[in-house]
């Protein structure tokens, strides 16, 4: 995906010691028309504002180096602390539309950059 969009996951690490908490990027699937922005951390590091600081940084270089003006992101039905995330974002919820090639429902955000 990096060669072919210049864009992916990254790690996220602390700055202090640079300890790997997780990940946060860009990614093109499929079934959605635009890119998303994802993360995940270790539960020991859920809460502390790291994923919001990094989705922050992401979307920020999604339009400013990248040039995208629309973004995408989806989670779990009763993922309410991302759906609350996605939102201090400036993502709103669309809809519910099918995880690919799954019977899974999740929501869709989505907003322009």
């Amino acid at each position: 995906m990096y060669d072919r969009l210049g864009y992916g996951f990254y790690i996220m690490e602390l700055k202090d010691g640079g300890i790997p908490i997780g990940i946060c990027g860009l990614v093109k699937r499929d079934f959605l028309e635009d890119p998303d922005v994802g993360y995940a951390l270790l539960p020991a590091f859920w809460g502390k504002g790291y994923a919001y600081e990094a989705a922050s940084a992401v979307m920020d270089y999604a339009k400013s180096v990248l040039g995208l003006n629309r973004i995408a992101a989806i989670t779990s039905e009763d993922n309410h602390a991302s759906a609350k995330l996605l939102e201090k974002l400036g993502l709103h919820y669309e809809r519910m539309i099918r995880y690919a090639n799954t019977d899974e429902e999740v929501r869709l955000y989505t907003n322009y950059l």
